[in-house]
């Protein structure tokens, strides 16, 4: 337990009332984990002192109140997520912001930035490839069996090229720093990833409640987002220039992350459309309004496959467009994220993704991956079974957290439940090594600091490039102990902070554009020409 000195006053913790006691007081780094904002001795990090003395000189008190307040206001504005009571009961709260940032400093945000943008073009090189001339599985980079048989691989789009070859316009990628500090990808989210919303108003939560906690601090803004989504679709639209028709596409106020649906679509200035708005002609999609039949270039879709199109897919679909996929085949319409994308974040895919990058793009991943056993090989079921109770299993196919077994916090009756499931079906699942997830300071209901799990999602976008918007949704397991922070499994959430470079701090992206390319080394005059090999080398490195 730290013991430092209480914000204005000269007496130990214990010397005055609980209630004026300096916040970060008692807090206690747990061992074992790389906590975000203290080192291992207790102490504030370089990055983090002005933000620990800021929370002391506020204290408890204010903390909770403000905490209120944030409810009251997140409830009348609608931000608010569904969640499944223990009585399986569905109901709204107020999306859940704890009031302590994570703070990332630059250093740390580029190699992350540059990580991700190499796994984003690899993902969707693969993509293009598994729709197409099929080269990786050909060449046995990958097993066919693990591709054609995952359950999102769709063969309606088999042999169709999106607009630009862009597949996954939008990209969220789940990342956790492990025991080491290491940061690794938990999971990559490239079908409909959510929660880029709860990123941007988490941020204009922050600056209003506690404006305080931002002095001394240069933190890089993220509400440019909706205007880089905007950009992306319009690039890849087949109707080029700001002549293009966008629409988000949601299936309803019904659906849980309907707010944010609502959000972007008012964010980026175009019209939040549902199944009923939109019919297709002659392989054109069109919107209906007041005016007449208006045609559509680009959708951003928040739905899942099954329910894009009932004559490809689910016929029962009330929430599909009637021949939304002939209008993609034609090349008329840009669908985002494309049909098919969710076959490149199943969770055994994910397994090869390090061999996708090295594959696709001829260099070494940037980020690591978590070392994933695959239960379908009789030899790594047999070592996951023998270490249940000390691995993570996973269903390859589901996302939030749904079906996810944590070995060391298992009974012995879920881990004997687990062991059935698994041998029942070996290829439905995965197994993970524990990661020993970073902590953060959290506010209890108290008012005093506690550490708890935390991961994050950075949210990319790929146009002519990708982009990514610096920070993302840091999210937290709010029951202690728990590392299970999906928001629809009672996770709650903290603004992220990236910092810009202080000054005259030399970053990696500074580094390089100072740093001229390395040049050939040209023969001497009257020693001929270069060998063919030497001439093939330079000619694909221009390439």
């Amino acid at each position: 337990m730290r013991n430092m000195e209480v914000a204005r006053s000269g007496s130990s913790p214990s010397a005055v009332p609980r209630a004026l006691a300096a916040v970060s007081s008692e807090y206690e780094t747990p061992p074992g984990f790389v906590d975000e904002l203290f080192d291992e001795a207790g102490e504030p990090r370089e990055h983090a002192r002005e933000l620990v003395a800021s929370l002391d000189r506020m204290g408890r008190v204010p903390l909770l109140e403000l905490g209120r307040r944030r409810d009251r206001a997140f409830t009348q504005r609608g931000i608010t997520f569904e969640i499944t009571s223990p009585d399986r009961q569905a109901r709204d709260r107020p999306f859940p912001l704890d009031l302590v940032p994570r703070v990332v400093p630059a250093s740390e945000w580029e190699a992350i930035d540059a990580g991700l943008r190499q796994r984003i073009k690899a993902l969707n090189a693969f993509i293009g490839d598994v729709y197409g001339r099929q080269e990786i599985l050909r060449e046995g980079v990958i097993p066919w069996a693990l591709v054609l048989g995952c359950p999102s691989f769709r063969r309606a789009v088999h042999g169709v090229r999106p607009p630009g070859g862009i597949w996954c316009t939008v990209a969220g990628c789940d990342l956790v720093r492990d025991g080491d500090g290491t940061w690794r990808v938990l999971e990559d989210n490239v079908r409909t990833p959510s929660g880029v919303s709860y990123v941007l108003e988490n941020r204009l939560a922050m600056t209003r409640l506690v404006p305080e906690l931002f002095a001394g601090y240069r933190v890089q803004p993220v509400d440019g987002y909706p205007a880089l989504l905007r950009e992306a679709l319009l690039e890849v639209a087949p109707a080029l220039g700001d002549e293009a028709t966008v629409v988000v596409w949601t299936p309803g106020p019904a659906n849980s992350a309907y707010f944010e649906h609502a959000f972007l679509a008012r964010q980026m200035g175009v019209e939040l459309v549902e199944a009923g708005d939109l019919v297709v002609r002659d392989e054109v999609c069109y919107m209906r309004t007041t005016s007449g039949l208006t045609r559509v270039d680009a959708i951003y879709r928040r739905l899942d496959d099954d329910f894009v199109d009932p004559l490809e897919f689910r016929p029962d679909s009330l929430l599909g467009v009637p021949g939304l996929t002939r209008a993609i085949r034609a090349g008329s319409l840009a669908l985002a994220n494309a049909i098919g994308t969710g076959v490149a974040d199943d969770k055994a895919v994910y397994r090869y993704v390090p061999e996708m990058i090295r594959y696709y793009l001829g260099e070494e991943p940037e980020l690591a991956n978590v070392e994933t056993y695959l239960l379908r090989n009789r030899e790594e079921l047999a070592l996951a079974l023998e270490r249940i109770d000390s691995l993570v299993l996973k269903p390859t196919n589901e996302s939030g957290g749904k079906g996810v077994f944590v070995g060391p916090s298992a009974s012995d009756e879920e881990i004997a439940r687990q062991r059935e499931a698994t041998l029942r079906d070996p290829s439905r699942w995965i197994a993970q090594e524990l990661v020993h997830l970073s902590t953060a300071p959290t506010v209890t209901s108290d008012g005093s600091l506690v550490p708890r799990h935390v991961d994050l999602r950075p949210f990319a976008v790929y146009g002519s490039e990708v982009r990514i918007i610096p920070g993302g949704l840091t999210r937290v397991a709010l029951q202690e102990g728990s590392m299970i922070v999906n928001s629809s499994r009672g996770g709650g959430s903290k603004d992220t902070w990236v910092l810009r470079p202080e000054p005259g701090e030399i970053t990696r992206t500074m580094r390089a554009v100072a740093e001229p390319p390395e040049l050939p080394v040209m023969p001497a005059l009257g020693t001929g020409a270069w060998t063919s090999q030497q001439q093939q080398q330079q000619q694909g490195k221009a390439g």
